[in-house]
C-alpha cells in the first residue's frame, strides 16, 4: 500500500527492521532516523529534509529525490545513479558520502558544504556551477565530468585531470593547484 505524507516530522525512527512505507513524502522532515540498508525504491521525496539521519547503503532504485536536503547525514555507499534522474535535485551539508556514486547524473548548481566526499564517483556527471565548499575529495573520481563554472576554492585532497574533464571557468584555490597537475609528468616544488 502506497502512503502519502505531507508536512510531517519523523524523529528517531529506526526503519532497519520494520522497513520504510513506500509512497510519496512532500515537505517532510526526518530527524535522527535510521534508514541503513533500507529499501527506499520507488519512494517519492519532494521538498524534504533529512537531518542527522543514517542512510548508509540504502537502496534508491527509481527513488525520486526532488529538492531534497541532507544535513549532517551518513550517506555511505549510496548509488544515487539508480534514483529517478528526471526529478533529481539535492543539496548536502556536513554529510559523509564516502563511496557513493553519482554516475551520469545531471547535478547543475548542486551544493556540497563541508562534506566528506572520499572515493565518491562523479564519472560523467554534469556538475556545472556546483559548489564544493570545504569538502574532502580524497580519492574522488572525476572522469569525463562536466565541471564548468564549478567552485572548488575551499575544497582539498582532489585529483582532477584537466584533459579528461570539461573545466571551463571552474574555480580553484592556488594552494590546491597540485590536485590539477598530478596527471602531468612534472615536479611541483
Amino acid at each position: 500500500m502506497m502512503v502519502y505524507q505531507e508536512d510531517q516530522e519523523f524523529q528517531k525512527v529506526d526503519y532497519t527492521e520494520k522497513g520504510f512505507p513506500q509512497g510519496s513524502y512532500e515537505s517532510c522532515t526526518f530527524i535522527d532516523c535510521n534508514f541503513s540498508n533500507t529499501d527506499l525504491s520507488t519512494c517519492n521525496f519532494t521538498d524534504c529534509d533529512f537531518k542527522g539521519c543514517n542512510l548508509g547503503m540504502a537502496k534508491l532504485s527509481n527513488t525520486v529525490l526532488n529538492d531534497v536536503r541532507f544535513n549532517e547525514c551518513k550517506l555511505l555507499g549510496l548509488h544515487f545513479e539508480d534514483s529517478n534522474r528526471v526529478l533529481f535535485s539535492v543539496k548536502f551539508k556536513k554529510s559523509n558520502l564516502h563511496l557513493s556514486c553519482f554516475y551520469q547524473l545531471k547535478m547543475k548548481q548542486t551544493s556540497f558544504l563541508e562534506c566528506q566526499l572520499e572515493e565518491v564517483d562523479f564519472t560523467e556527471t554534469d556538475l556545472t556551477s556546483a559548489v564544493f565548499e570545504q569538502c574532502n575529495l580524497a580519492g574522488a573520481v572525476f572522469d569525463n565530468t562536466i565541471l564548468e563554472k564549478a567552485n572548488f576554492c575551499s575544497s582539498f585532497n582532489f585529483q582532477i585531470n584537466p584533459n579528461q574533464n570539461k573545466m571551463k571557468q571552474a574555480q580553484f584555490s592556488r594552494t590546491e593547484l597540485a590536485g590539477l597537475l598530478g596527471s602531468f609528468p612534472i615536479k611541483i616544488v
